[in-house]
């Protein structure tokens, strides 16, 4: 097969067919996540020889992801690099409307009252969630994350898939002044086990964007538990805001677990420490008994930073403020190094 030149697709139903047309080269190996290609949801995998990947791609209908909570693009139910794997399926129940039945480095956008223009809506009336669209207000209770609100207007969402990248982009205009223009692209460096998330944010409605914007990460190494083996390392001395004691705790600039955590428990709290330097955006994930891990760095300085570990997943959320005025464009790039034993 010669080589192919990117899809273009606009979100809909035939995205199923963007894994049949990518190069056979570009398909995960069975080994790793060919498991995911089967599944019926639409979805694209990239390669670049060392790294696969498999990415569920946005569909208001047929989606794997339909809730409210978070961004739909980038959603990466597995990625394999020298037969371990970093992400997969963390929880036990799955629902597409389930606010956190999500997998992957994916983002949500958060603002000061959850969304854009909720805390000055009125039930029954609009707001905005970034990456997913317009929606409707459902009562006079403060924003609720884990609830999801009624989608009115999903905007357009565009996909172009190639061999080593897939980039999604979503045109939203609301009746309520907010619009803009999401960009993203996923893709694998050419020769290293790194991934990179590109963003570009274009405001182009009438009311400044102001928003936090954070990945949730959601890593599993090789679906290893949360426990004495994992550690999770800092360029800073991390503080944080509630004990995480008695089932982990912080040792210098890494957090450290105690116990191995059971189904049911979880550690979490908000840490200070970072500075407002973007070199504070550097964290590292790894497995210290098979010395698989990842190290995920942005090009932001740390706003807020939260840490949340139940037993199947470890989830460092490294947050950064947007300020977009209209006709302003923000940019920023998150990027993931794997590794494993061999390769240190």
């Amino acid at each position: 097969m010669s080589k192919a030149a990117p899809l273009k697709l606009t979100v809909s139903a035939v995205l199923i067919l963007v894994t049949a047309a990518l190069p056979a080269a570009a398909q995960p190996a069975a080994s790793g996540c060919g498991s995911f290609l089967q599944a019926s949801y639409p979805k694209a995998s990239i390669s670049n020889g060392k790294v696969d990947a498999v990415l569920y791609l946005p569909d208001a209908k047929n989606g794997y992801y339909r809730a409210s909570r978070f961004d739909w693009s980038g959603v990466i139910p597995c990625l394999a690099f020298q037969g371990h794997t970093y992400f997969g399926i963390w929880f036990s129940h799955y629902d597409p409307m389930v606010a956190d039945a999500i997998a992957g480095p994916v983002e949500e956008f958060r603002s000061d009252d959850g969304a854009l223009d909720y805390g000055q809506a009125k039930p029954g009336q609009l707001f905005v969630k970034l990456g997913v669209g317009v929606l409707r207000k459902a009562d006079d209770s403060p924003y609720k994350f884990m609830y999801t609100y009624p989608l009115v207007d999903g905007g357009k969402w565009t996909v172009h898939a190639s061999r080593r990248a897939v980039s999604f982009r979503q045109r939203l205009q609301s009746p309520i002044g907010i619009a803009y223009d999401y960009e993203k692209t996923v893709s694998l460096d050419p020769h290293e086990p790194v991934l990179t998330l590109h963003h570009s944010l274009k405001n182009t409605g009438t009311k400044t964007i102001d928003t936090q914007v954070y990945d949730h990460d959601f890593f599993m190494l090789d679906g290893a538990p949360s426990g004495p083996e994992m550690v999770i390392r800092f360029p800073f001395a991390p503080q944080a805001e509630k004990p995480l004691e008695p089932l982990a705790g912080i040792d210098g600039k890494q957090i450290v677990y105690h116990d191995e955590l059971q189904q049911g428990q979880y550690v979490e709290s908000y840490l200070t420490g970072y500075s407002d330097k973007p070199a504070d955006y550097d964290i590292v994930v790894e497995d210290t008994k098979t010395g698989v891990g990842v190290e995920q760095t942005g090009d932001n300085p740390l706003s807020r930073f939260n840490f949340w570990s139940p037993r199947t997943t470890i989830c460092p959320e490294a947050y950064h403020h947007l300020v977009i005025a209209p006709g302003k464009t923000a940019h920023w790039d998150i990027h993931y190094r794997f590794f494993a034993k061999a390769t240190q």
